[in-house]
């Protein structure tokens, strides 16, 4: 009987334990994006924030970290993540807004050029 409380006792601790690395992971990111400013290049911004998330997320020109947790099933997904938007290498902007803002800017889809208007 001892030894099954203890046993039910460390599986406890360790659930807890390991369900606070993503939090701690996504508050050192959140803090360690005040250190971001417009203009810095690429490896500035690895030597701050490190290295982003794989390829299934980021492209050239848009990177993205966990900032997150939205839902506790161990992945990461695009609504968890916060991006930083590079133009000709150079940090342009971070954030959701920003990234919102930018891509229907930079749409042709988005505002269709009518003529005499511009």
């Amino acid at each position: 009987m001892k030894k099954s409380i203890g046993m039910f006792c460390a599986s406890i601790i360790a659930v807890t334990l390991l369900s606070g690395c993503s939090y701690f992971e996504q508050f050192e990111t959140f803090e360690r994006s005040g250190a971001l400013r417009v203009g810095m290049s690429k490896d500035e911004v690895r030597q701050v924030m490190g290295e982003p998330l794989d390829a299934n997320f980021s492209k050239p020109d848009v990177w993205y970290y966990y900032i997150k947790t939205n839902w506790h099933d161990g992945q990461y997904t695009i609504d968890e993540c916060m991006p930083l938007v590079f133009k000709a290498d150079k940090l342009a902007g971070w954030g959701n807004e920003y990234y919102s803002r930018e891509k229907l800017v930079n749409s042709p889809y988005e505002r269709p050029e009518i003529e005499g208007i511009k």
